[in-house]
């Protein structure tokens, strides 16, 4: 077989053989990760492509996946990959990246472990405004979408041709 042979299953076919052995991918390929953040939770009032609830219940916003902060997410492989799980989409589940280093290799945490390894930081929503308007450079909420001002705008030297209003930033 080669790679991306259709006589694999689906979920399989990211699967190459190196000799007779069976290599596994050991990351989660594009197509599977938008299967794994569209099957987390959605948090109310946010945007869905933008921020998930993780599998403990932490708010995650989708540009720092991979990254250190108590907004940051890792894939994770629910079954461990280092005990036979699989790099697919019914194995994987987004989880804040601290969370994710202390499930570590763990085939079962319940939700309430998982909580105890979460960051102690609750974000209010103005504060996920102002996160949102510098990561993406607009806020958009249901009944509340604006974006960010120009340099030139706030100089008064143009004027916006954007129909959205410009975010009114929290103090």
């Amino acid at each position: 077989m080669v790679l991306g042979d259709a006589s694999l299953p689906p979920s399989r076919s990211g699967d190459r053989l190196r000799g007779e052995e069976k290599v596994r991918p050991r990351s989660f390929n594009p197509k599977d990760k938008a299967r794994c953040w569209q099957a987390a939770d959605v948090v109310p009032g946010r945007h869905p492509d933008r921020w998930r609830y993780d599998s403990a219940g932490n708010v995650v916003c989708k540009r720092f996946v991979n990254c250190q902060g108590c907004l940051c997410f890792e894939y994770d492989h629910i079954i461990p990959y280092s005990k036979g799980g699989e790099s697919v989409a019914n194995n994987c589940q987004i989880l804040q990246t601290r969370v994710n280093r202390f499930k570590s290799d763990k085939e079962w945490a319940d939700k309430k472990e998982l909580e105890g390894f979460s960051c102690d930081i609750k974000f209010p929503d103005k504060e996920l405004d102002v996160i949102e308007m510098a990561v993406y450079g607009d806020v958009i909420r249901p009944g509340h979408q604006c974006r960010c001002r120009t340099v030139a705008e706030v100089l008064g030297m143009v004027k916006p041709k954007e129909p959205l209003p410009a975010c009114k930033l929290p103090l």
